[in-house]
């Protein structure tokens, strides 16, 4: 179901809402208000309070549509407020998506970080539906704590899916935690694909994106072949309010996935 009137909210009520962080929750809606591709976005909004720009995290083939949000400002405080059973409104989709259909016959390289890890796991999950059509699908992850790793139970069963490796890594490791401690730009070191060839994805805080985009032109990966999800300054989300423009992109419209060969040339993109 879309709505005619792109500014009209369809109404939809929250199915279950999931703690993933101290800060983070997962939105699980009563099914599929809008239907989207992976990369795109919705608005979500909560009556009486306003709406804010999210992507969805779960799969574009699933029965219900999830959000996984940071608790940051005004509006996210009032839908952390909010019961399973309210009502929040959706619309959309906006954006563009990234472009499955390029990615097919090819290792996909993806690296996230922070509640960066939310759109990631919607291309993650639309990859793993159709994992034959792709060589292998490597997951790169970094929290700034064990606590802050976003989906630890849903990992497991991830790490099990032939044809996927992940590998985390945190900031500041704890007595719980054995694996790599550092900033995600540490397990970019070996990187497992041919650079030539291979898309590879970011998403995450300005600046990780800003280190690991520069992490992976440096290992040898295409400009056209590094795609950024600029998420970052969204509001209207029809290319209204001049808020998300990064050069001459309009983020809401352009992207949210643009390529390193489109802002590349512009002054500080990550800002």
């Amino acid at each position: 179901m879309e709505a005619v009137n792109p500014y009209y909210p369809i109404p939809t009520k929250i199915k279950k809402i999931i703690p993933e962080t101290p800060t983070i929750m997962t939105f699980v809606l009563d099914g599929m208000p809008i239907q989207f591709e992976a990369g795109q976005f919705a608005e979500l909004t909560v009556p009486g309070a306003g709406e804010a720009p999210f992507t969805p995290s779960s799969s574009p083939y699933a029965d219900t549509m999830e959000f996984t949000i940071m608790q940051v400002g005004r509006v996210t405080e009032a839908l952390f407020d909010l019961k399973e059973g309210d009502f929040v409104g959706v619309r959309g989709p906006f954006g563009k998506a990234y472009p499955l259909q390029d990615f097919k016959g090819k290792e996909v390289f993806i690296v996230g970080g922070g509640v960066g890890f939310a759109p990631i796991r919607s291309l993650f999950l639309a990859l793993v539906h159709n994992i034959k059509d792709y060589k292998k699908i490597y997951l790169r992850y970094g929290a700034r704590t064990p606590q802050d790793i976003v989906y630890k139970h849903l990992l497991p069963q991830w790490e099990k899916i032939k044809g996927v490796d992940i590998v985390l890594t945190v900031d500041v490791g704890d007595e719980s935690w054995h694996g790599t401690v550092g900033v995600v730009t540490v397990i970019l070191d070996d990187i497992p694909v041919n650079v030539k060839t291979s898309p590879t994805v970011v998403c995450g805080p300005p600046l990780m994106m800003k280190f690991t985009t520069q992490r992976l032109v440096e290992a040898g990966f295409a400009a056209p072949n590094v795609y950024l999800s600029m998420e970052q300054n969204m509001s209207c989300g029809i290319g209204k309010c001049n808020h998300c423009r990064v050069g001459k992109y309009y983020v809401c419209k352009d992207g949210p996935v643009l390529t390193w060969e489109n802002i590349k040339d512009i002054e500080e993109p990550f800002a």
